[in-house]
């Protein structure tokens, strides 16, 4: 038995439905419906019992499932002990948004202990030009706000989530509220941060218009986080940031107010789609085994 029917198999078994199997794997129904034929046919015993409203095990197919299942398991277990052995002495190169790297230690620690060989060291990215340090090959990884829709990237697992704030000068009119609403960005200037930065991506944290259709105005232009804290600080734009900016930064002259009607934003591991290389892969596992980070 091949290991892509081993896979097939095993996730009927859990699934015992055929469409939800096929698109689990990503792969039609039908080369389910093959693989387990052949199967069969092959032992000359039913593995499951098939009708028109339900898919059950039969007694020698729970007992296939558990000899696979253990035999795969511990396939599993010796392909991750050598991959990681294979990346010690390897760096990782991640990028991140001003202060998220203190956030990120419980993902890098985690990492670091399956993979004591490596190292991880973090480069600062800008909002204005998101994707050139991945594809110069500055950096091998980058946490970025989804979506990301670029044919040479690849997004992997969602590693932070959290919610958004508003920065604005403390003379602003509405420095004395609790928090703000989307509805009030399109009385305001907000920061234009140029052409390097695709609009479809820059506007799922800074939207062009309001919930209710109201269009928000952009521009000055800024390039960098801190050239965005001095223009709001000479009250020429508030701006949208993810609220780890309030958590760690603490300038004068600016506050950082919740939008409370922002969805919450997600930031998954992105990385050059021809670099998929064993020591981001294994980064990538761990994130997932870990899952997100809630701000």
């Amino acid at each position: 038995m091949e290991l892509r029917d081993i896979e097939i198999f095993l996730t009927l078994a859990e699934e015992l439905h055929f469409g939800r199997t096929a698109e689990r794997l990503h792969v039609s129904q039908a080369r389910v419906s093959q693989a387990i034929g052949r199967q069969e046919r092959r032992l000359g015993v039913a593995l499951f019992d098939r009708t028109s409203r339900r898919v059950s095990l039969t007694p020698v197919g729970r007992r296939l499932r558990e000899d696979l299942q253990q035999a795969l398991d511990l396939l599993q277990a010796g392909l991750a002990r050598a991959e990681a052995a294979s990346l010690g002495g390897q760096t990782l190169r991640l990028g991140v948004f001003g202060h998220a790297g203190h956030e990120l230690r419980p993902l890098v620690d985690a990492f670091l202990a399956r993979h004591p060989g490596c190292d991880v060291l973090f480069g600062e990215i800008n909002g204005s030009d998101p994707f050139t340090a991945l594809r110069t090959g500055d950096h091998d990884v980058h946490v970025l706000w989804l979506p990301v829709a670029e044919p040479d990237l690849t997004v992997g697992p969602t590693v932070l989530t959290g919610g958004r704030v508003l920065a604005i000068s403390t003379n602003h009119p509405l420095a004395d509220r609790g928090s703000v609403s989307l509805e009030d960005l399109a009385d305001n200037h907000v920061v234009d941060l140029g052409p390097e930065a695709p609009e479809y991506w820059v506007s799922a944290m800074v939207p062009t218009r309001t919930p209710l259709g109201r269009r928000i105005p952009r521009g000055p232009a800024a390039r960098t986080f801190h050239e965005i804290l001095s223009l709001i600080t000479a009250g020429h734009c508030v701006h949208p940031l993810g609220e780890i900016a309030a958590r760690y930064n603490n300038p004068p002259g600016i506050a950082f107010l919740p939008i409370h009607d922002a969805p919450t934003i997600q930031f998954a591991l992105t990385w050059r789609s021809n670099n998929d290389s064993p020591v981001i892969r294994a980064l990538a596992q761990t994130a997932a085994d870990l899952g997100p980070i809630s701000l």
